[in-house]
């Protein structure tokens, strides 16, 4: 018997608002890469006017850094659902898995290319395939590989690469003859010249040094969502609220903390990598911890469900941000690169997740999943994306 995609009843309506709520962390971070010249600018040192630097500072501390983390937890989460399920049917999942992730990195790959230098599906594909096959193992040892692969990363950098330099206080990072090479692109050139920036952009992004990072800044965290997926934290959360309550309260006070750090003292490398490495990830648990705690709420699920709509159609989602986002601040769109606030990016940011909501009410009235869901489902399970299951 081949394997059939997730049925809508089997959805868990949780797991849908947590993506719903990445996508809007996500797009809060990424509107940065969409209208200012990264990476080759430090956003801590960036901004001068008194509004943008307290904008950039709260993102700092409640978004940058914390929904990565999530996702990719909640990608793990998904991929062990996947799997225990064709284990509960005697199938062979490994086939399908790594279908699914090819297709996933062929995704990615066409967005980064033709739409946004930015892109993370290639890097969830890529460690997808190892967290394939680690999926056999009990939970406890996805828990403590993640654990220890992602500590391993944390003794080297404060240790080894540490004690040459994490003292210091940061240098003011600038790289002006490419900020300005971007900037002309982007912000006064045609779609060519667009497209040429973008290829020079995914050279920086997605070097070798990247994907051996994402190992330890990924991977570690599919494998405690793939944990949890085998616990089925989530499904049990009624019977689990303690365990909840005590990961909210503690990511959430912990996290703040140690990510405040950094904007109430002198930057330095230390400070900033316990930042971004340490409280991003722990403030992601607390962000968890707390969504799971108010869908235990009667009502709120309900009131939620905008969100779960738009998880329910990530991947469609994630790409229309992109799109988006290069029409309103490119040259051949509305030309803005450059020319807003923080705080105007924050709106524009929260507008699309609304125009999204819309979209996706208006869709899954009429489908069952998103067009690229659907497309994805095809080519992973080899159906018609109008069949029904």
């Amino acid at each position: 018997m081949d394997l059939k995609p997730t049925m809508l009843q089997e959805r868990i309506a949780t797991l849908d608002i947590l993506r719903g709520i990445s996508l809007l962390g996500i797009l809060l971070v990424n509107m940065y890469a969409f209208y200012l010249p990264m990476p080759y600018i430090d956003l801590a040192s960036w901004f001068t006017t008194p509004s943008d630097m307290v904008w950039q500072q709260n993102l700092d501390i409640y978004v940058q850094s914390s929904f990565y983390p999530l996702f990719a937890m909640l990608f793990g989460y998904g991929l062990a659902m996947q799997w225990q399920k064709a284990q509960s049917r005697e199938q062979n999942f490994y086939g399908t898995g790594l279908r699914r992730l090819v297709v996933l990195f062929m995704f990615g790959f066409v967005h980064a290319v033709l739409i946004w230098w930015g892109d993370i599906l290639m890097t969830y594909a890529f460690c997808g395939v190892f967290l394939l096959l680690l999926l056999r193992l009990h939970p406890i040892w996805l828990l403590s590989i993640g654990i220890i692969i992602n500590g391993f990363m944390h003794v080297f950098m404060l240790f080894i690469v540490g004690y040459i330099n994490f003292n210091s206080q940061i240098d003011t990072y600038l790289n002006i003859t490419a900020v300005e090479k971007a900037i002309t692109a982007y912000g006064a050139g045609n779609w060519l010249d667009a497209f040429m920036q973008r290829l020079s952009d995914l050279s920086e992004q997605a070097g070798v040094g990247m994907w051996i990072a994402s190992l330890f800044t990924i991977l570690p965290y599919m494998l405690i969502g793939a944990a949890a997926s085998k616990w089925r934290l989530v499904e049990r959360a009624k019977e689990l609220k303690w365990l909840w309550l005590a990961l909210a309260v503690v990511g959430l006070v912990m996290g703040i903390f140690v990510k405040s750090i950094p904007v109430l003292n002198t930057r330095t490398y230390l400070l900033e990598y316990i930042k971004v490495y340490m409280g991003g990830p722990i403030l992601s648990v607390g962000y968890i911890g707390l969504i799971v705690l108010l869908c235990m709420i009667p009502l709120v699920p309900k009131m939620l469900s905008p969100f779960a709509k738009i998880g329910r159609m990530s991947l469609t989602m994630y790409i229309l941000q992109s799109i988006i986002g290069t029409c309103l601040f490119y040259q051949f769109g509305f030309g803005w690169y450059g020319k807003v606030s923080v705080a105007t990016g924050v709106l524009i940011a929260i507008s699309i997740i609304v125009v999204q909501m819309v979209l996706a009410e208006v869709w899954l009235s009429k489908w069952k999943q998103g067009p690229l869901e659907a497309i994805w489902r095809k080519l992973t399970y080899k159906v018609k994306p109008g069949d029904t299951h």
